[in-house]
């Protein structure tokens, strides 16, 4: 099961989610790691474009 957690920084996400995919590289997401894998590009985006 995939550990969510929210990233402080957008450095800090830009790593979580470079080392994600690198973890998974050359396969397909499961459907727990698509979920996570949303999170954190929603945690980049949020940071990016802070509401």
């Amino acid at each position: 099961m995939a550990t969510t957690c929210v990233p402080d920084t957008t450095a800090e996400v830009n790593a979580r989610i470079r080392a994600f995919m690198v973890a998974r590289a050359g396969r397909e997401l499961r459907p727990d790691e698509q979920v996570e894998y949303e999170q954190l590009i929603t945690a980049w985006a949020d940071f990016r474009h802070p509401g």
